[in-house]
């Protein structure tokens, strides 16, 4: 077995939405471990500044805008990717939007359809035109960003619901296609992660705090807490996984329905301290 299975070094990996959060602290997580990063997204200014602090750091990348809503985008940037570094090892298709809490009868078509062309039809067509290329080559491996939400529902988020659940659904499918190829497809299932995307819910105290009641660690992940996972996915070490679904949520997804208690770290360790001291019962 090799020593170092976590090393990217002259591989190619293509992750959409790096202009940040998960996929900016992945892109350079890739970069960092050897890895010519493309990175596709609609926020030029942000993903030039990924693409920029990869190559600060001696690491080679590209950017190209991507809508990848669009089919001609998607089938740009993979084919520019392929060209500026010779082949395509690797993806993370991670763009995606959200919206804003709507109960279904409160919906608007807009809306939905928005949501879905991007966290799903993206999805799609980031994948149809990745495996084109690995099936070729009989080799690949591939990360798609679903959610908890695509395992258990959330009240007013039924587009992104629908849309994450259909993530998983592609990710299978492609898995089971494509594994006498060997090329593997997992899906990364976040829970409440710090990003812009989630920025809105943070800056209202109150939303704020039932976010930090409700999660088991009482506080949002870093998006740097998202990077080993996928990395791990797209490695050797994970030459035997595919069509998995890997949550990484701090137990969001397995609390009971009992609140849980915010205790101070300090509290916490008085009452450590307290049950392991146990007196000695008086001998008679």
């Amino acid at each position: 077995m090799q020593s170092n299975l976590i090393d990217f070094t002259d591989k190619t990996v293509l992750v959409t939405g790096g202009s940040s959060g998960i996929g900016r602290a992945t892109a350079l997580a890739f970069a960092k471990h050897g890895a010519n990063v493309a990175i596709g997204d609609m926020n030029e200014t942000a993903a030039q500044e990924t693409t920029d602090l990869i190559k600060s750091q001696g690491g080679k990348s590209l950017f190209l805008k991507t809508n990848v809503a669009q089919s001609s985008d998607v089938k740009a940037l993979i084919e520019k990717t392929i060209q500026s570094f010779g082949g395509l090892d690797c993806a993370f298709n991670n763009a995606g939007v959200f919206h804003p809490p709507l109960m279904i009868n409160e919906l608007d078509e807009a809306t939905f359809d928005r949501v879905i062309s991007v966290d799903l039809k993206g999805v799609f067509l980031c994948l149809k035109y990745e495996l084109q290329h690995m099936r070729k080559t009989g080799r690949g491996a591939i990360v798609n960003t679903a959610s908890i939400a695509g395992l258990q529902p959330e009240a007013g988020a039924a587009a992104y619901v629908a849309a994450k659940h259909g993530v998983i659904g592609l990710t299978k499918t492609a898995a089971i296609e494509n594994a006498h190829l060997g090329i593997r497809v997992n899906a990364l299932a976040p829970g409440w992660v710090r990003t812009p995307m989630t920025k809105e819910w943070e800056e209202n105290q109150e939303f704020n705090e039932k976010l930090r009641a409700a999660a088991p660690m009482h506080r949002g992940a870093e998006p740097e807490e998202m990077t080993g996972m996928v990395l791990y996915l797209c490695s050797d070490a994970a030459s035997y996984v595919s069509g998995q679904t890997f949550v990484v949520d701090g137990a969001q997804t397995i609390r009971g329905l009992l609140p849980i208690e915010v205790e101070e770290p300090a509290q916490a360790q008085r009452r450590n301290d307290a049950r392991q001291f146990q007196p000695t019962p008086p001998t008679h």
